[in-house]
């Protein structure tokens, strides 16, 4: 029978050789909320047949998936585009162009990582790292489709950050990793660093016109996982 190992927020069929990875799910609402989603099912299914336990067995899963999630993320943003007002449509326009921009980044900055590091679990790493923000990114724009749909207000515009002691604990917390992942990095690819981490401070930016304190702390609390998987896993050179 085969063991099974959780990587974010999902269940692999592990090797002998196991290695921890941390989720990279933003928040348990997020993980309740997708815990029955049929695409995280069939994912499941998918990683625990026997004739999927080869590595690219896994990796096709978890693309097929991740594939499955960008579906269901488009399809929440047409939901939500019908729904929010006229007035609301174009600060959400502009907080999803950033938030394609960032994740175009990441890929550069995540090959550069696990090019670090060899072996199966790194591999199934790395997919993992490509699904989370795409499941994350189409369960909050369900959440925020379903808001609209029922007439929710607009949430109340955050403060600067300077004047919220979450948000400002949360960008201490990621800066310490950012420069522990810089420092870590290879002369060669630190480049593919700054520019993922300033298409992820441009969506961050934007994302600000159109959620409030809590959701600015949770984006920022996302970013912090990821800067900090990426500086435990990277190898020094």
């Amino acid at each position: 029978m085969a063991r099974l190992q959780r990587i974010g927020g999902v269940w692999l069929v592990a090797a002998a050789t196991v290695l921890t990875i941390a989720s990279t799910l933003t928040t348990r609402v997020h993980a309740e909320v997708a815990a029955a989603d049929p695409i995280d099912a069939a994912m499941r299914a998918c990683l625990a047949r026997s004739d999927m336990s080869s590595t690219a067995g896994q990796l096709q899963c978890m693309d097929t998936a991740r594939l499955g999630w960008q579906s269901a993320l488009d399809t929440a943003w047409q939901q939500l585009l019908s729904k929010v007002p006229p007035a609301r449509r174009k600060p959400w326009q502009d907080a999803q162009t950033r938030w394609q921009a960032s994740r175009d980044a990441q890929a550069p900055l995540l090959d550069a990582v696990f090019a670090t590091r060899q072996g199966t679990m790194y591999q199934l790493a790395e997919a993992d790292m490509q699904l989370q923000p795409v499941r994350d990114r189409a369960l909050a724009l369900r959440s925020a489709a379903a808001g609209a749909a029922t007439g929710a207000p607009a949430p109340v515009r955050p403060r600067a950050c300077s004047a919220d002691a979450l948000c400002e604990h949360a960008t201490f917390d990621m800066n310490r990793y950012y420069h522990r992942l810089q420092t870590k990095m290879p002369a060669r690819s630190r480049a593919t660093l700054v520019r993922a981490q300033r298409a992820w401070s441009a969506y961050l930016e934007a994302a600000s016109a159109v959620t409030d304190e809590r959701g600015r702390v949770d984006i920022i609390g996302a970013r912090v996982a990821t800067l900090k998987r990426l500086s435990e896993t990277i190898a020094s050179e």
